[in-house]
């Protein structure tokens, strides 16, 4: 008796991808049949990384189909393994592409977080070149981006993709399904160095502790000696209300989000861009955050062609106290990134605090002072970070000290 399994996409519209059906057979062999776009090129290496899989996971017996829209080879086993596995789902073996020498950094938990790109996580043509954007992190989403009927074979890629692609530097984040479902993702990217797990509609501590828990059993498992991170999401009233116990559930918490469409639909009215409906809300979340010592990180802005809109709606953020903001498409990266950078006041005024501070440091003081004035820990904290940011932003060469920067 034969069994089928599909996954992937086909169609005139469709680019970087493929679509694989797997028939299992009793007899007969192997059979492999390629239809590419770039036939003439690759339809050979194809058709031989298929049948490479299929003898990774033992099948002597079956017809292939592939439609071939230029998918690269971690696309091409992703779509493989999920049309395998819907066929054969009593297979455990996993096709794992080598891991690149570009997805091997790390991150660290109090890096910046000004911008976090969205990617569907079904959508290997929009990751492959994300990372060019320079964001701060990317997110390989499994939840709102992904069609119910994907999610399953969205696991596959986003793992190969974790594993292939080169993000530049940007933060490696996945938004898991929202619990208990999502669970069920984590051994598809805790061994495949993910820095942070997005944790949606999170309601509760306990939702927090339920994935930290599971990564840290697949971390001692795989031997993963990186730390994985969490971002809770806070989506509804009830979340809103539980802020506090939801930043402060594990120790690795590193920020706290939330989410608008989900929050002024739970609430029974309309997202605006003026915001009066979502004020409250966004200031739980931030004073939330700051009092478990965490970053707080704004919603997206959903017009993608508003950059006027959006400018405005950064500057609110910054304002509220939010370190960061979500985009949906490249072309937001860097007004969020102008929006969240310093201006050219607090750079004077916080380069000349920080070479008092290191000044005072060097004669062994206890105290930091600008002319007449004791400078606090804190304000020194808040400048430390201004010009780490003005760096980061372009507005301070890493050099500024010996360019002159901060002379009083």
């Amino acid at each position: 008796m034969s069994a089928i399994g599909q996954a992937g996409r086909r169609g005139d519209r469709v680019r970087s991808d493929c679509w694989i059906s797997v028939e299992m057979r009793e007899s007969g062999g192997v059979s492999v049949s390629v239809k590419s776009r770039v036939q003439s090129m690759y339809g050979d290496s194809i058709r031989r990384t298929i049948e490479n899989g299929l003898k990774a996971f033992g099948i002597e017996n079956a017809v292939v189909e592939v439609e071939d829209a230029g998918a690269v080879p971690f696309v091409l086993t992703a779509r493989l393994e999920a049309a395998v596995k819907e066929a054969r789902p009593d297979i455990d073996e996993e096709l794992l592409p080598a891991a690149s020498e570009r997805t091997t950094y790390g991150t660290s938990r109090d890096r910046f977080r000004r911008s976090r790109l969205y990617l569907p996580g079904d959508q290997a043509k929009l990751m492959l070149n994300a990372g060019l954007h320079r964001p701060d992190g990317v997110i390989l989403d499994l939840e709102d981006s992904v069609a119910p009927s994907q999610k399953r074979a969205a696991r596959f890629m986003v793992r190969n993709a974790l594993r292939s692609v080169d993000f530049f530097g940007a933060e490696r984040m996945v938004r898991i399904n929202q619990i208990p479902a999502g669970l069920d993702d984590l051994p598809f990217i805790v061994p495949h160095n993910v820095h942070v797990i997005l944790i949606p509609k999170c309601e509760s501590a306990e939702d927090v502790r339920a994935v930290d828990g599971r990564v840290q059993e697949l971390r001692k498992s795989h031997r993963v000696e990186a730390q994985v991170f969490l971002m809770p999401i806070i989506e509804s009233a009830l979340g809103c209300f539980r802020a506090y116990e939801i930043a402060s559930a594990s120790p690795n918490v590193v920020a706290l989000t939330i989410g608008l469409e989900d929050y002024t639909a739970d609430i029974g009215t309309q997202r605006t861009n003026e915001g009066r409906e979502s004020f409250w809300a966004r200031s739980q979340v931030v004073n939330a955050a700051r009092a478990a010592r965490v970053q707080p990180i704004d919603t997206v802005f959903s017009d993608v062609t508003d950059m006027d809109g959006l400018m405005a709606s950064v500057l609110e953020a910054k304002s509220l106290g939010f370190d960061g903001k979500g985009c949906i498409h490249p072309r937001q990266i860097e007004t969020i990134h102008r929006g969240f950078a310093p201006g050219e006041t607090e750079v004077a005024k916080s380069t000349r605090i920080v070479t008092a501070f290191e000044k005072a440091e060097a004669e062994g003081l206890g105290v930091v002072s600008l002319g007449s004035k004791m400078v606090d820990p804190p304000v020194v904290k808040r400048a430390l970070r201004a010009v780490e940011l003005a760096v980061a932003s372009g507005i301070l060469t890493e050099d500024w000290r010996e360019e002159g920067g901060g002379d009083a």
